[in-house]
């Protein structure tokens, strides 16, 4: 018997490290996040009203209108997650409206605590995401319009509108919060930056170049 309880305990506590790895599941209804510490009740992160007052306009956003694609990268990613639409406090999932200028780009990048999915609306998208080392494996995908691709939780990946008009993108990711890592900016715009010559010796490239794209980002 006590064996049994040990193996029940060890299940458990096995269990509860794989949960706590993602958004962790409501107790409630929903949980509308606000900013109010002395009417409010602190929930994952956040403060919730009285769920008695909560309206519509606390589970909606829009996104009807396009994102600035004038930049750089040529993309404008509008995020949708607990900062927009308060009432996803707790639930577990968000999601982005992605433009694409001509040939713009949302350059390599993670989200560290969320799997997403993508589903193009508009344009032609080259998608990918490169596997775990050792490997390193490249999978990759053209994408056309209502075409749906996956991006595994943390894993590099990116897309590229491949075609001479403007792209479309909708993805939804399984975090309030998934986080992103933009793998360009971290590693060379790092702040303080990263000692160039450890860069250099990295990525097996003269440190003259180093320090010049650490000027970039």
């Amino acid at each position: 018997m006590k064996g049994l309880i040990l193996q029940a305990f060890v299940l458990l506590a096995l269990a509860s490290s794989f949960a706590s790895a993602f958004d962790p599941s409501p107790l409630q209804d929903f949980c509308v996040a606000i900013d109010d510490p002395l009417n409010g009740v602190f929930v994952n992160g956040k403060f919730c009203k009285d769920p008695k007052l909560a309206k519509a306009e606390d589970f909606s956003y829009s996104v009807k209108m396009p994102g600035d694609t004038n930049n750089p990268v040529g993309s404008s990613v509008t995020p949708v997650n607990v900062d927009q639409i308060p009432g996803l406090n707790t639930l577990g999932i968000s999601a982005v409206r992605i433009d694409f200028a001509p040939y713009g780009q949302n350059a390599p990048h993670t989200h560290p605590r969320a799997t997403e999915i993508l589903v193009v609306l508009e344009g032609t998208l080259l998608v990918g995401f490169v596997t775990s080392n050792p490997n390193n494996t490249l999978i990759s995908k053209v994408l056309n319009k209502g075409d749906v691709f996956v991006f595994p939780i943390g894993l590099i990946h990116f897309q590229f509108n491949i075609g001479k008009t403007n792209a479309l993108a909708f993805a939804g990711l399984s975090s309030q919060n998934p986080g992103v890592i933009t793998i360009a900016n971290a590693v060379f715009g790092s702040d303080p930056p990263i000692n160039p010559y450890f860069l250099a010796k990295a990525f097996m490239l003269d440190v003259k170049v180093v320090k010049n794209l650490q000027k970039k980002f």
